[in-house]
C-alpha cells in the first residue's frame, strides 16, 4: 500500500468506561483554574506529576514538579498577579485506558469573574496519565490565540 493514500489509524480507547474519568480529568482543569485565579501556587500545581513538563505561552519550558511549582510561584505573585481567568475542558480523548489528551480553553476575566475576552484568549494541551488510581498531568503546553 502507498503511504501518501494510508489512512492512518485512529487511536482512542474504547475499552473503557470514561465517566468516572471525565470527571476527575474536568476536576483537575478546575483546581488549576482555581489555584490560579486565587494565586495558590500550590494547588495550581497539586496535579502534575514529579517528572511533568510545562511550556508556558511565552515558549519557556519547565521541567519537574519542584520547578514547576517555582515558576507558578514566581508568576502568580508577579506577571500574573492580577489577571484571573475561567477554563473550559474543550475536548478529551482517551488514547489508552490511562492515558489521556486534553485541550482547556481560557478566557480571561475579572477578579469577579466577569468575562474580558469575547472568545477564548488561550488554549492549553494536557497529556494526563492514571497512576495509583488517578490521573497526574504529565505534560502541557499553553499557546496564546491571536486576535
Amino acid at each position: 500500500m502507498d503511504a501518501a493514500t494510508t489512512r492512518p489509524p485512529r487511536v482512542q480507547d474504547s475499552t473503557t468506561d470514561h465517566d468516572r474519568d471525565l470527571a476527575a480529568i474536568t476536576q483537575v482543569i478546575a483546581d488549576i483554574e482555581t489555584g490560579f485565579n486565587t494565586k495558590d501556587q500550590a494547588l495550581s500545581v497539586a496535579h502534575f506529576a514529579e517528572n511533568a513538563s510545562g511550556v508556558s505561552v511565552a515558549g519557556v519550558q519547565v521541567s519537574g514538579y519542584d520547578a514547576l511549582l517555582e515558576a507558578h510561584r514566581a508568576g502568580l505573585a508577579g506577571a500574573l498577579r492580577d489577571q484571573f481567568a475561567r477554563y473550559e475542558l474543550a475536548d478529551l480523548v482517551f488514547v489508552r485506558p490511562d492515558v489521556a489528551i486534553a485541550h482547556k480553553r481560557a478566557w480571561a476575566t475579572t477578579s469577579d469573574g466577569d468575562p474580558i475576552d469575547v472568545d477564548h484568549a488561550m488554549v492549553a494541551l494536557y497529556v494526563l496519565v492514571k497512576e495509583a488510581g488517578r490521573w497526574w498531568v504529565v505534560a502541557r503546553q499553553n499557546t496564546l490565540v491571536q486576535v
